[in-house]
């Protein structure tokens, strides 16, 4: 998966583990801690900058969250997250209060990466294998188009300590994953 960021995230968008060219890429939700793709996509005013299709994917966001809600109706944590941004975001409430359900497993995500700019990135969600709350996410871009320069530039910079100036993703992705299984 040479060029590939890869994240492991539970069913509230926390990343529990990431190589580090997913850390890179995802740079801005790591300014955060612990590191969750749901909270940055609706309380950072960051993320519609960084997302330049936000209002897709704060629907599709909101869209999963239903769909673990009615798969796990008791997960407390869950449950807390969405209290939470129900209080903390407008954008959120709307979304939640029109019911839409509906998982993603593949499809296309716009970004714009502080460093590299405009980015067009293919993922693809698939679980864990004996852990229905945990799924593996990979973002990779076309064959020889501008998103794979840029991926390589930030998978160069990934091979270094301290790749980016200001970059807080440079905690270990195993610390990270220690740090958020005793949360699940």
């Amino acid at each position: 998966m040479l060029g590939s960021a890869a994240f492991v995230l539970n069913s509230r968008g926390d990343i529990l583990a990431a190589n580090r060219l997913g850390q890179v890429l995802m740079s801005p939700v790591y300014e955060m801690s612990p590191p969750n793709m749901t909270r940055f996509v609706f309380l950072d005013p960051g993320a519609t900058t960084f997302f330049r299709d936000w209002h897709k994917v704060a629907t599709d966001t909101v869209a999963i969250l239903r769909a673990e809600a009615g798969r796990d109706p008791f997960n407390k944590n869950l449950t807390d997250l969405v209290g939470e941004l129900s209080t903390r975001s407008d954008e959120f409430r709307v979304r939640w209060a029109a019911h839409d359900v509906q998982v993603h497993t593949s499809g296309t995500k716009l970004l714009h990466h502080p460093v590299v700019g405009d980015l067009d990135i293919q993922f693809e969600s698939m679980p864990l294998p004996g852990d229905t709350d945990q799924s593996l996410l990979i973002y990779t871009a076309e064959p020889s188009s501008p998103s794979q320069d840029a991926l390589a530039l930030l998978a160069s910079w990934a091979a270094t300590p301290a790749a980016l100036p200001g970059d807080s993703a440079t905690e270990d992705s195993t610390e990270t994953a220690s740090k958020h299984s005793s949360e699940t």
